[in-house]
């Protein structure tokens, strides 16, 4: 590395501090409980030092500002994924998989609706080890699939990016409903007050799993006629 040229800092490569009584477990976790009750905008170092009865100086021991607090509470959320393992002994069967790690990924997001504004902010330079874990167990759902590999990462990314579009406008969603105090059946029945021929039948938080789930099923299928144009794939 040329004497003039420093390396990119970051969270993941420093070393961790010794014995003291405040750690970046507990800074995370707290973290991740402020930006669930508060969402993005309540996140500051202020703030949370509050919340753990620190002061900032010592928050900035574990971490140098708030960009790296963002890196440590993303890879944490991330650490509730389930993926499970890709089956190469039964590649036919990978929508399975591929759907059930689509549906963790969606649960995630709406468990943490502030994650999704920040997902781009992060993992481009320095990817931390649960986010890391997830991609490489998601690439291999995929590349067992028999997708070619230059493909199989844009297959992946494909799947993801529907389901943070899809997870993104849910958790908008919910969060309008909850700032108004009403249920979800509550606040879909109010949109309807006026309409005499509208009935509320649905479960409104079923209707959302079905939309979810529809348009989930129509991704894979997409890329299932893809697998199917590869000449000698064992999965068609």
């Amino acid at each position: 590395m040329p004497a003039d040229e420093k390396p990119i800092a970051s969270v993941w490569t420093r070393p961790r501090r010794g014995r003291e009584q405040l750690s970046r477990e507990q800074i995370v976790t707290q973290a991740v409980q402020l930006l669930d009750a508060d969402g993005l905008e309540s996140l500051s170092m202020r703030k949370l030092g509050t919340r753990l009865d620190a002061g900032a100086t010592s928050l900035y021991r574990h971490v140098a500002n708030k960009d790296e607090l963002i890196e440590l509470v993303v890879d944490e959320v991330y650490g509730e994924l389930e993926i499970p393992a890709a089956d190469t002994a039964d590649a036919a069967d990978w929508r399975t998989p591929a759907a059930r790690s689509a549906y963790s990924l969606r649960a995630m997001i709406l468990r943490h609706p502030w994650v999704a504004s920040v997902l781009g902010q992060v993992g481009l330079i320095h990817l931390g080890p649960n986010v890391t874990k997830m991609s490489e167990r998601m690439t291999a759902v995929y590349r067992a699939a028999g997708f070619p590999s230059d493909e199989t990462g844009h297959a992946m990314k494909t799947v993801i990016s529907y389901v943070i579009g899809m997870a993104t406008s849910e958790a908008a969603y919910l969060s309008l409903i909850a700032r108004s105090g009403k249920s979800e059946r509550e606040f879909t029945e109010s949109l309807h007050s006026g309409d005499e021929q509208h009935q509320q039948t649905e479960d409104p938080e079923k209707a959302r799993d079905d939309t979810f789930d529809y348009g989930l099923r129509r991704v894979l299928d997409g890329l299932q006629a893809r697998l199917d144009e590869i000449p000698g794939n064992t999965a068609q």
